[in-house]
């Protein structure tokens, strides 16, 4: 059982309550039983190492408070919106002989034992957290789940769970499911055959060969027409030079 020192606090100011945080404490409310509320604060370095546990608001604790101790049980923890740290805390007095009502986290235990897994199988969790009806007096800290010889297409039930004595589920109508073991999803697409995949590639180099022909070709068949075109420019559009008539010779006298 964990044990804490509490300090009580006379003031509730926010200015006194920021003062508490800055000096690494936590304010708290503590009530429940007979007694009147009371006002305290609690050391953040007492409980930092297992606050953020998912067990934590089913842990019973002991107090010390002015010199007396008594069971309290966390049952809500208020944290900043941006710092994720811890600012409040409300803690319910534990009466001997009533009973109360907590979601138990569920435990899996001997993973590397389930031979569904082995073969790679998932396990498909389905409640992270089981709501037992609780003694006070007899409050477990999480619900213990052997995976010890679960095979592929295992459904494990809160009928096949071990309870402590006078722990009862919430649920009474149903045997409810809190995890299977199922086969793997992913499946592997099939290869193409190595046949079909050399015909496709052989397909593919003759279609580009081809392609590669009827661009030379296409090439060829325009330089040979620029070609033509030249020549006829260089013999049919220009004009024959003009020819000079022959000069008369003057008639000789007699």
């Amino acid at each position: 059982m964990i044990n804490i020192k509490a300090n009580k606090r006379e003031k509730s100011s926010s200015g006194f309550t920021n003062k508490l945080r800055s000096d690494g404490f936590i304010p708290a409310i503590l009530y429940g039983g007979k007694s009147e509320n009371e006002k305290i604060s609690i050391a953040k370095k007492d409980i930092k190492n297992f606050i953020q546990s998912e067990s934590f608001l089913s842990t019973v604790m002991e107090i010390e408070l002015n010199g007396k101790k008594e069971k309290v049980l966390p049952r809500e923890v208020a944290y900043h919106v941006l710092t994720n740290e811890p600012i409040h805390l409300d803690l319910m007095r534990v009466v001997s002989g009533s009973k109360i009502i907590l979601d138990i986290p569920v435990k899996f235990i001997n993973n590397t034992d389930c031979p569904g897994l082995k073969r790679g199988g998932v396990l498909n969790i389905v409640r992270r957290k089981v709501e037992l009806k609780c003694p006070t007096d007899n409050i477990p800290e999480d619900i213990v789940i052997d995976l010890a010889g679960k095979d592929i297409g295992t459904s494990i039930k809160i009928s096949s769970v071990k309870l402590p004595e006078n722990v009862l589920p919430t649920i009474t109508d149903r045997d409810f499911v809190i995890a299977t073991v199922a086969a793997p999803t992913v499946i592997k697409e099939p290869e193409k055959p190595a046949e079909a995949e050399t015909a496709e590639g052989e397909e593919g180099v003759s279609a580009a060969e081809g392609g590669e022909q009827s661009q030379d070709a296409s090439a060829k068949e325009g330089d040979q027409n620029k070609k033509d075109d030249k020549g006829k420019e260089a013999t049919g559009d220009k004009k024959p030079a003009d020819k000079k008539a022959p000069e008369k010779k003057p008639a000789e006298k007699k």
